[in-house]
């Protein structure tokens, strides 16, 4: 069943502190499943782009800064996206996995202890509404109501005793949109490379080539910095200045690295 308030509309209602969009999302079913459904994978798309371009930007920051051999950014870039990118994509599986796994470990306890312990489950959760400050004659109808539907029992339990909110999304499909968005933005800074491949001039200047790769880089990081407010819901401008900030770090520290080191060996 859909729920009966449009979630995102509600956000941009108290952004703009304007009680009467609020009340209008209140009364706006939420959007159909299968577009909510696209929503999930948003954080995973958008941490392992901002992961995949920075790291990469950092080697050809690094190799240009240790003056190595044109050719060394494109081996060196591109290994990265497919060992970085893996590495992402299966960390994000396995924690996402993981913590699927832990969820339904705690549901079926609390499931086991509902059937066979139902006077201490209400007891905790009596406490539980007490701390919160409710008085114990209504903690205790809340509770006594709330018995009746187990299933709605146990969610209560596991969000207010153990603090886990449960989701549906799946591992593998988080684990793809991290590598896939790690390989896809990781691919920007190396782009300008990859053409300079084909056009002489910009092989023969590699100065003006590394210009257009942090031009590429830092426009795309301020776009993944902006879309981060799907996530966050802060000022897109603000994050995506943060992100690019960042990425300018990350890869001014690369090539003082690689300038140094290649002092240093000489």
């Amino acid at each position: 069943m859909a729920a009966s308030r449009d979630l995102e509309k509600a956000k941009e209602a108290y952004k703009e502190k304007d009680v009467e969009k609020m009340i209008e999302a209140h009364s706006t079913k939420a959007p159909e499943r299968h577009q909510r459904e696209a929503g999930k994978y948003v954080k995973s798309l958008i941490y392992g782009g901002v992961d995949g371009i920075i790291t990469t930007f950092a080697i050809v920051a690094g190799v240009v800064g240790a003056d190595l051999e044109f050719s060394a950014i494109i081996i060196l870039g591109f290994a990265n996206l497919l060992a970085d990118g893996l590495s992402m994509g299966i960390g994000d599986y396995l924690s996402s996995k993981s913590e699927r796994e832990y969820e339904q470990g705690e549901r079926e306890r609390e499931e086991w202890e509902v059937e066979h312990y139902p006077e201490g489950e209400k007891k905790e959760m009596i406490e539980i509404y007490e701390d919160k400050g409710v008085s114990s004659e209504d903690a205790k109808i809340i509770v006594d109501t709330l018995s009746k539907y187990p299933k709605a029992w146990v969610d209560t339990m596991m969000a207010e005793e153990l603090g886990i909110i449960e989701t549906d999304d799946s591992p593998a499909k988080n684990g793809v949109a991290t590598f896939l968005s790690f390989a896809l933005f990781g691919l920007v800074p190396l782009i300008t490379y990859v053409v300079a491949q084909l056009v002489p001039y910009l092989r023969d200047n590699p100065s003006l080539s590394f210009l257009l790769a942090c031009i590429l880089t830092g426009i795309t990081l301020f776009v993944l910095g902006a879309l981060k407010v799907k996530v966050t819901g802060k000022n897109f401008i603000r994050s995506g200045l943060e992100i690019l900030a960042l990425g300018g770090i990350a890869a001014a520290a690369a090539y003082g690295i690689g300038f140094g080191l290649r002092a240093l060996i000489g």
